[in-house]
């Protein structure tokens, strides 16, 4: 008897990188645990030459496959060179790295996935040749004339639970069609395995409603909120304690250009400073303001204790490079 291997993994495409995946028939008698290396062609997915093409899939992550169900598996893998070091385009390595240099930290992610979808060329909800009502009760909202592809959704929620993602809820957004998952919380490494099924999976059952769903930061110009990853962040300091926050929201202003840059393509198109964003060529921080980089929750300003929301990452942005900077600047400025 055999199982089904669905292996899924990141390509070299540039300026946001897209989800691969091709299935393995595997033996029964392969665990899930001890599943092998496998190849692909990397001049097909902008990782390398035509001269010399292949490139190594790793097996780093396993989930359930929701999908066809049984034992058939979602195998997430790094991209390694024939050497078996990294790829350059493996961004989880270097996570991996800075995760383990600062793992007495212990740090948790919880991120915030935003995402359009779209049908026809236009997104879901949006009449042929021309725009809906303004925004205002899309947001949360119910019933045919506000809400657009729950179906979807719903089914996307179901599977990232059987999967046994860290799915920790699913919203409405602010422009029809647009939706929100949350993922977490995990830490460094974790959360990123995880928001990238989650993602893989939200395509694929798409695909069953003839529907396609974008991470485009700003899927529709003009007067239309974008689509970010909001992503919030804490270390074991920072849930016992105040100071600590702070400090983290100041240290994240040391290198406040260096994040936006690595926080998605396009990022000047969202982070304008209007539509509860702060100016991507300014940082700021403050208790419960949404138009700032950097909220810090009331109830954590309340309790002393908590987390921070880093509102800058668009809704394309690598979470393995995200998470990895903002691991490395927090924790790497508390040890300095």
């Amino acid at each position: 008897m055999v199982y089904k291997a669905e292996y899924i993994w990141i390509d070299g495409t540039e300026p946001t990188a897209r989800l691969r995946s091709k299935t393995k028939i595997v033996k029964d008698s392969v665990s899930h645990d001890d599943l092998p290396i496998w190849g692909f062609d990397g001049s097909s997915t902008n990782q390398a030459p035509g001269d010399n093409s292949d490139c190594v899939l790793k097996p780093v992550a396993v989930f359930p496959d929701p999908i066809r169900g049984g034992d058939d598996v979602l195998v997430l893998c790094e991209v390694l060179l024939i050497d078996m070091t990294p790829h350059p385009t493996n961004s989880r390595a270097k996570a991996a790295a800075i995760a383990e240099k600062y793992a007495a930290d212990e740090c948790w992610f919880g991120i915030e996935q935003e995402y359009t979808f779209f049908k026809d060329g236009r997104p879901l909800g949006f009449p042929v040749g021309g725009f809906p009502a303004p925004q205002g009760f899309y947001y949360c909202g119910v019933g045919a004339d506000e809400v657009f592809g729950r179906e979807v959704v719903e089914a996307h929620l179901e599977a990232c639970i059987e999967a046994g993602i860290e799915i920790s809820g699913i919203n409405a957004e602010v422009m029809p069609g647009q939706w929100e998952f949350q993922v977490g919380p995990l830490g460094t490494v974790e959360v990123g395995d995880h928001l990238w099924v989650a993602r893989w999976l939200l395509y694929r059952i798409a695909e069953e409603f003839g529907i396609s769903a974008t991470v485009d930061p700003k899927p529709v110009k003009g007067d239309w909120n974008g689509a970010g990853c909001h992503t919030n962040f804490s270390t074991k300091a920072m849930r016992e304690g105040y100071d600590a926050i702070i400090a983290a929201c100041e240290a994240l202003g040391t290198r406040a250009d260096e994040h936006v840059k690595a926080y998605g393509a396009d990022i000047e198109h969202r982070l304008t400073g209007a539509h509860e964003t702060a100016p991507w060529t300014e940082y700021s921080y403050g208790v419960s303001n949404r138009g700032a980089s950097v909220r810090i929750p009331w109830q954590v300003a309340v309790d002393k204790k908590g987390y921070i929301e880093d509102r800058r990452p668009n809704a394309n942005m690598d979470p393995y490079v995200v998470c990895g900077m903002i691991t490395d600047t927090i924790c790497g400025a508390a040890a300095s």
